[in-house]
């Protein structure tokens, strides 16, 4: 009897016990793809966060939490509670040591996508992934008004080429009632993918911003107050939501970041955006914990459940096992059936749950980048995964250790005589 033999009788042994085992094996199946899900989502939310801001030195926007900041100007997460005036953007443009000052103002969207008005200087000084610049993949920068540049994921959810008219809406909720569809977009330009929230933004010039704002007030349309197109291209904001700065000399960032938050004209908050994702990952290491803990214990559950499947049918099978001694089987063998048995409901739920990942990660990653500025890309399992599936089939090995101990020992006693 070899080991191909072995492992055929422990397929059908699973197999006359199909619904125990589907059980079993949808309980590991879960925890699994929770135990990787939750690894990968740590790793790429870090690694996503820190790439988008990777070549700004500072972020100023009005007095809030620095978290707050960085997650709205940058991640498109939550809403400012206030705006940057005009007046303090041109100061900050103009302190010593500032090479660059990008605008950034929020609180459009298009079908659920941000759109961020903002300068030409946004396409040439925004950095990613270890400085890399933006690039368009297809069409032109933003010039005119109306005129606007669409990330890759909104390109390829939505469909658009250059040259689609698109709407933009008031508010960022993806359902909006409030619409500016008296002065339509046209896309100019298709920006090639990041892997940060610029993929899932809408990017227009800030005259083209307050050009379809110049007739509302508080959220409504003004009837009448339509500017010219002759106004429109000579717009200037009154105010914007956050300023991207870039400096000269790094070392600089203390000394700036001092100064603006001790202007006397606004009350402002310039934070180093590193500083700042080091205080989120403080406030949501203990969620991520959480998380692991939770994604553990479904994992030990289907495991423990496996255990004592196993372990239930001992007694039914002792016929069984005495056949297999009579055809020449050692105790240790028909142990080795049950570890077999343990390790090939692990393997296979181990492997469920790295598929399953997969599938949930292509279907969810739009979601999440649009919702979250997160990127989960679909890749194969990486280092970190292979080490926790090992660690879950070490596990579910040591779990069929414990049937197997049984199964030896009344393998023993009974010898070739089992009670009936």
């Amino acid at each position: 009897m070899n080991a191909r033999w072995w492992t055929t009788l422990a397929i059908r042994s699973l197999l006359d016990r199909r619904v125990a085992a589907v059980l079993t094996l949808s309980t590991i199946m879960l925890g699994a793809c929770l135990l990787l899900g939750v690894e990968r989502m740590r790793a790429q939310a870090r690694e996503s966060f820190s790439s988008a801001v990777s070549g700004t030195d500072l972020i100023v926007g009005a007095r809030t939490s620095p978290v707050g900041l960085l997650l709205y100007s940058v991640f498109h997460i939550g809403e400012p509670t206030s705006n940057v005036s005009w007046d303090s953007y041109q100061r900050i443009r103009a302190m010593p040591g500032v090479a660059w000052a990008v605008p950034l103002s929020l609180g459009d969207s298009h079908r659920g996508y941000r759109v961020v008005g903002t300068s030409r200087d946004f396409l040439r000084h925004y950095r990613y992934a270890g400085r890399q610049p933006l690039a368009l993949a297809e069409g032109v920068a933003f010039d005119g008004v109306h005129e606007a540049v669409i990330g890759a994921e909104v390109a390829r959810v939505l469909g658009y080429p250059v040259g689609q008219r698109i709407v933009l809406a008031h508010g960022t909720a993806r359902h909006n009632l409030h619409q500016h569809d008296d002065a339509p977009f046209t896309v100019v330009g298709i920006l090639a993918p990041t892997g940060t929230p610029v993929d899932a933004s809408v990017l227009t010039s800030l005259e083209s911003i307050e050009a379809i704002h110049a007739d509302w007030q508080t959220g409504t349309r003004i009837p009448g107050a339509r500017p010219t197109v002759r106004d429109e291209a000579t717009l200037q904001p009154r105010s914007i939501t956050a300023v991207l700065v870039g400096l000269e000399r790094r070392a600089a960032s203390f000394q700036l970041q001092r100064a603006i938050n001790d202007d006397p004209g606004e009350p402002l908050l310039a934070i180093l955006p590193g500083v700042a994702l080091q205080q989120l990952w403080r406030l949501v290491g203990g969620f991520e914990r959480v998380l692991a803990v939770v994604s553990m214990a479904v994992l030990a559950v289907g495991l423990i459940g496996m255990t004592t499947a196993l372990t239930a049918t001992l007694e039914e099978r002792r016929r069984e096992m005495a056949i297999l001694r009579a055809l020449g089987a050692r105790p240790a063998q028909i142990a080795g059936l049950l570890v077999l048995e343990s390790t090939v409901l692990t393997v296979v739920g181990a492997v469920a749950g790295a598929v399953l990942l997969q599938v949930a990660t292509v279907a969810g990653r739009s979601w999440l980048l649009g919702r979250y500025g997160v990127v989960v890309p679909v890749a194969w399992p990486g280092i970190d995964d292979l080490r926790l599936l090992a660690w879950v089939l070490a596990a579910g090995l040591g779990a069929g250790l414990v049937p197997a101990a049984m199964a030896y020992r009344r393998t023993l006693a009974d010898g070739l005589t089992p009670r009936l």
